[in-house]
């Protein structure tokens, strides 16, 4: 309802199981994560993710800068209104008092009582379905340059 032009979920968890079926290691990042909105979805979403492979998970908290303010809001007040008033009070606890904060570090997680409960709840979530695994080998052997090279771009 939110993100109507998106990939549903389904093809999501399609994509981390054809990956992870490849040999490609794959993770999932919840974002937004939207107090009194997806953040009741956290457990039921990392145990899919898990179930397709992923290997670890992520989250970055909702914020809503400049033009994004009023319409985010506007969309809350239309399609749940009965519910816009607690996330738009649950938003302004993760951002002392504001719906965003442009602080690197902060923007992404939030600050205070209910960001930190929101953390320990993925945080166990993740422990749970065993998505912290982020020590891959990585390797760039399997990379090779072909045809022209970008940097002979500048040379006139």
């Amino acid at each position: 309802m939110m993100e109507p032009r998106t990939s549903r979920p389904e093809q999501r968890l399609g994509a981390i199981a054809d990956l992870n079926d490849a040999g490609v290691p794959a993770g999932v990042n919840i974002a937004p994560l939207i107090p009194g909105l997806t953040d009741e979805e956290v457990p039921r979403i990392l145990e899919a993710c898990a179930q397709q492979g992923a290997q670890w998970a992520n989250y970055i908290m909702v914020r809503l800068p400049g033009a994004v303010k009023p319409l985010f809001i506007d969309w809350l007040q239309r399609n749940m209104p009965d519910r816009a008033g607690k996330i738009v009070r649950r938003l302004e606890a993760v951002r002392n008092g504001e719906l965003s904060d442009p602080r690197f570090g902060s923007r992404m997680q939030g600050e205070g009582q209910l960001a930190d409960v929101i953390a320990s709840f993925f945080h166990l979530s993740r422990r749970r379905y065993r998505l912290e695994n982020r020590n891959h080998d990585l390797a760039t052997h399997h990379f090779r340059l072909t045809g022209h090279h970008q940097l002979s771009l500048f040379n006139t």
